[in-house]
């Protein structure tokens, strides 16, 4: 399985390494190297890198690398997965998961993958288990740590590692009962100059937060639940009951974890909540080229689209460009020609547009292609698939819990072709 996990930050140095079978050596980080320098982009690099006698997997996230490396044959996506859950795991331990902040907890960090990982397999993922295994680290821990020279590592098992629901520990008590889901989704699409949609999908995921006392049941049924496609699950979810009836099923774990993640790929129920009009050319004979792009609401429902940056990656031959935003800030850097506009919220009855000329190289030839325009977007409380929550409850407990549903679509990776 896993033999050793290496933290790479984005600057190329290894800070953090772990093993669990054999010490491998840092050396066969060397093949990782060579694939990130052929990348263009740090999302680039090639999950999965073979080399003469390992494989190497690897995730970028919060601009580190964790890679892990496997001598025998292994399904990719087990690991992958496993790594994904290790990076939510600091990042509910110690707020952030930076390169500073794991240096800071380097003993946490050790503790922590020395429990996830037993002989190089999965052991105890679950976060509420190994808080229980392994406490997070405080400012008064780590000073009675310091003085007594102890360890955060807890006095006995988990309850929970022994039941049949592990991923949750017994004995819960809060004053406040409240449950909190959010419904994230993530739109992928790919416009052509036209307009027209030439690919799009959505990737969604349901977040839970659940502060509830003692062992409850909870159900969520949904509206429209033949909208969920290709649809993964927590442990804790009851699948026969999905299957048959649609319903989500479930006794939650404590505190936050993810409830399902799904994916609607059909293309005509995937909507698309924004325009951009544009009018990039360049002349021949001239030195001078025009530009101008526009971006406007579009099936957004009557909710505002907030958050909107716009990022064109410029043709070498671009010198300069002299623009004037209707809102909004805007930069572009002479050396990588990469423009940004930082536009901030729609107001849907004055689209913000961008326009004014481009310096061209003298001399130089027209561009092959016209450049694409990348959007960032967020739209509170709308989903852009249509799902909805149609009602939670809960059994197995006598108290009344506080719930809330909230909404949020967002861009991932959407471009427009000019």
């Amino acid at each position: 399985m896993i033999h050793s996990l290496f933290l790479i930050n984005s600057s190329g140095d290894i800070f953090l390494e772990k093993h669990w079978k054999s010490v491998v050596s840092r050396s066969v980080c060397d093949y990782f190297f060579e694939a990130q320098e052929r990348a263009t982009e740090a999302e680039n690099v090639p999950p999965v890198i073979p080399t003469p006698h390992h494989y190497l997997l690897s995730v970028y996230r919060h601009k580190i690398f964790f890679v892990a490396v496997i001598q025998t044959e292994v399904p990719p996506l087990f690991v992958i997965e496993f790594l994904h859950r290790v990076v939510d795991t600091f990042q509910d331990y110690f707020g952030v998961c930076s390169e500073p902040v794991i240096k800071d907890n380097v003993v946490v960090v050790y503790e922590v993958l020395e429990e996830m990982l037993d002989n190089g397999f999965p052991l105890a993922t679950e976060s509420n288990i190994l808080k229980e295994l392994i406490k997070p680290p405080t400012i008064l821990r780590t000073v009675v740590n310091t003085i007594t020279g102890s360890t955060n590592v807890g006095d006995q098992l988990p309850t929970g590692q022994l039941s049949v629901v592990p991923w949750r520990r017994t004995g819960v008590k809060y004053t406040n009962n409240e449950a909190y889901f959010d419904v994230i989704e993530e739109i992928d699409a790919i416009i052509d100059k036209s307009g027209s949609t030439i690919t799009a999908e959505i990737q969604g995921v349901i977040d839970a937060c659940v502060k509830l006392t003692g062992m409850p049941d909870l159900t969520l049924s949904f509206m429209n639940p033949r909208l969920l496609d290709d649809v993964s699950f927590h442990p804790c979810v009851r699948f026969k009951r999905w299957e048959s009836e649609r319903i989500l099923s479930f006794i939650p774990p404590d505190g936050n974890f993810r409830l399902l993640s799904y994916h609607v790929s059909a293309q005509n129920l995937v909507a698309i909540p924004v325009y951009v009009k544009h009018n990039i050319s360049f002349r021949d004979s001239s030195s001078l080229g025009r530009f101008e792009i526009t971006v406007g609401p579009k099936q957004t429902m009557g909710k505002t689209i907030e958050g909107v940056t716009v990022t064109s990656q410029m043709p070498k031959g671009v010198l300069n460009m002299s623009l004037t935003p209707s809102q909004g800030t805007h930069t572009f850097d002479p050396v990588t020609k990469m423009l940004s506009w930082d536009v901030g919220k729609i107001n849907p009855q004055k689209p913000p547009n961008l326009k004014g000329t481009m310096s061209l190289q003298a001399g130089a030839s027209k561009p092959d292609e016209n450049p694409t325009i990348n959007l960032q977007f967020k739209i509170q409380q709308l989903a852009i698939s249509g799902l909805k929550v149609n009602r939670l409850d809960m059994y197995g407990e006598k108290y009344k819990p506080f719930k809330g549903i909230k909404y949020m679509t967002k861009a991932g990776k959407f471009q427009v072709r000019t």
